[in-house]
């Protein structure tokens, strides 16, 4: 089952749209990558891997030697401990899944597919390339990474503020957002392959907190959630609910890169 709608149909129609790499910064506050960055970046891709449902792409502690660019499909961070697993991200096509390896050489966390999963692979000796020759294509890199560790904070603060009802809908709204940024529009319902317990996990509760904050949700006429798919009553309200300010995700137009400087 399909969860996002792939890049080659949501471009479907423009041919000379690179769509495997379509998603990366689209929409964001950072300049338009040039279009030779952006063939560079797409030609740069030497393999393409699929993977199942839970199937890990990378594992904690093994060292790495490509960056994975998320095509289609949900992957999640996760840290396991004992018999808890904890997801501390959710990547979405056009994320880079892995980029921080190239510097550290292995992460501190796992990369899972969640549902059906395809990512394009980039060899460290072509990023090495990209540091040192395409100054424009690193610093994208470079902020793709710093956006990272942003969303990351801001599920910090979630933690901290949001109670686990709000903590849910704060979840879904990002998502929402995340996936209208990269042309995928969410006119009412979110599809998701996530399971309750992959709600849990990314909320910082267990799976019976989860299913009591769903209930709540519905309760409170905001939404309910079925099989991964939130069905709001208004986004609006639901935002209002989650305290959601989307300027974290530094979408076009919010919290401007300085060096952007489009025509009006």
């Amino acid at each position: 089952m399909r969860y996002v709608i792939p890049m080659n149909e949501v471009f479907a129609g423009q041919p000379s749209v690179m769509w495997r790499t379509a998603g990366f910064l689209k929409s964001r506050s950072f300049p338009d990558l040039s279009a030779d960055d952006r063939a560079f970046l797409e030609n740069s891709m030497t393999e393409e891997r699929s993977l199942r449902d839970h199937e890990t792409l990378v594992e904690r502690g093994v060292k790495t030697t490509s960056a994975s660019l998320l095509i289609e499909g949900f992957m999640l961070r996760t840290i396991v401990r004992g018999n808890r697993r904890h997801i501390l991200g959710v990547y979405v096509p056009g994320d880079f899944v892995d980029l921080h390896g190239f510097t550290l050489g292995h992460l501190d966390h796992n990369v899972v597919a969640a549902g059906t999963a395809r990512v394009g692979m980039i060899p460290y000796s072509t990023i090495n390339y990209i540091m040192t020759e395409r100054p424009s294509l690193a610093q994208a890199l470079w902020f793709a990474t710093l956006l990272d560790g942003v969303i990351a904070r801001k599920w910090i603060q979630m933690f901290e503020e949001l109670n686990a009802p709000q903590r849910i809908a704060h979840v879904f709204c990002e998502l929402k957002a995340r996936l209208e940024l990269i042309g995928c529009p969410v006119s009412y319902a979110l599809r998701t392959p996530f399971t309750l317990e992959d709600v849990a996990d990314m909320c910082g509760i267990s799976a019976v907190h989860a299913s009591r904050a769903a209930s709540k949700l519905r309760s409170l006429e905001l939404g309910s959630i079925r099989r991964g798919t939130f069905y709001p009553t208004d986004w609006n309200l639901v935002h209002s609910y989650a305290r959601f300010d989307p300027s974290y995700l530094y979408g076009d137009g919010t919290m401007q890169h300085p060096m952007v400087r489009r025509s009006t």
